[in-house]
């Protein structure tokens, strides 16, 4: 039981969180538009886990990032920001595919993307992913490396690992059917893998996704009954319902300005990742992710300049 009021204690590990799955490009529209009608597209760094471990480094938290790039120019642009951001590059795999790729036209609701993969769903499972889950607080994924082979099995071993190792696991449930692999859906897969999780964080559109349409609470009980130790359901402008199966909370957003909604999830993992590592309360470290979610907001691309966490809860006055 996840207690609102309680702190989370993590075993003396030399990292903080290991982010897997897709490394890879977003390009994202330089003007506002629904129908991709813009001709202009910007690159920047992108896929969630890679997002989240930008971010986190940012708010003053350790994180490697393990990942699959192809061994092309997109690959070394993806590898170099990271080099820049002085992260370390040991679980990054170059593989003899192309690097995969998101296009996303800039939008103040949900965006709408295009995927087009390669590289990010070959990430094998080696002695040096096996050291880092074992060396590691926190294990974070999404559903990306567990909609194809090999990625899938090489999760499902790290989730094995870090069983073993008293790992928090915890997934980000944000399901695609265009992401799957051919001839599947995936949601029977998703809702058997939450069992093996602590916490997920949907938005409302992957729980409409994942079981149909129905109320933020009923939709919160689901994920409880499937296995899922701590839900928080974000719900856009209207902020968030977060519930550990005992109690429930209603977040209000902190936004004020929305320039790009793009990445305003991964910014939520990573204030909230940062600040339970750092020894704030569940409760403390949900308003912290929301307020890193918010100042976010103001700027475009999925990673942006952060300021450190402490200073993000001056701004909100947290």
């Amino acid at each position: 039981m996840f207690r609102f009021e309680d702190k989370i204690e993590f075993q003396n590990k030399k990292n903080d969180i290991l982010t897997i799955g897709e490394m890879l490009i977003d390009m994202i529209s330089a003007d506002y538009g629904d129908d991709f009608e813009c001709n202009t597209y910007n690159k920047f760094f992108g896929g969630s886990p890679s997002n989240i471990a930008m971010n986190v480094k940012k708010l003053g938290i350790n994180c490697i990032v393990a990942s699959a790039v192809g061994e092309d120019g997109l690959g070394k642009f993806l590898i170099n920001h990271l080099h820049n951001a002085k992260m370390g590059t040991s679980c990054i795999q170059q593989v003899d595919y192309s690097t995969s790729m998101v296009v996303v036209t800039r939008s103040k609701k949900s965006p709408v993307p295009i995927f087009y993969r390669e590289a990010d769903y070959h990430l094998e499972y080696t002695p040096m992913l096996e050291e880092a889950v074992k060396n590691s607080k926190i294990v974070h994924f999404s559903c990306w490396p567990i909609s194809k082979m090999p990625a899938r099995d090489t999760i499902e071993r790290v989730i094995e690992e870090a069983r073993k190792n008293h790992t928090l696991v915890c997934f980000d449930p944000n399901y695609h059917p265009m992401i799957w692999q051919r001839g599947e859906n995936g949601l029977d897969y998703i809702k058997a893998i939450i069992s093996k999780v602590d916490i997920v964080k949907p938005s409302e559109d992957d729980a409409e996704r994942l079981f149909g349409k129905d109320t933020y609470e009923n939709q919160i009980e689901k994920f409880l009954k499937l296995g899922a130790k701590l839900v928080i359901m974000t719900l856009g402008k209207d902020g968030a319902i977060v519930s550990n199966g005992e109690d429930t909370f209603k977040f209000n957003t902190l936004a004020t300005e929305v320039v790009d909604t793009t990445g305003a999830g991964d910014a939520f993992w990573s204030g909230f990742y940062a600040a339970i590592v750092k020894g704030y309360t569940i409760k403390e470290a949900l308003g912290l992710g929301f307020a890193v979610s918010a100042y976010k907001l103001k700027f475009i691309g999925a990673v942006v300049d952060l300021p450190s966490l402490e200073k993000i809860k001056q701004i909100y006055s947290l």
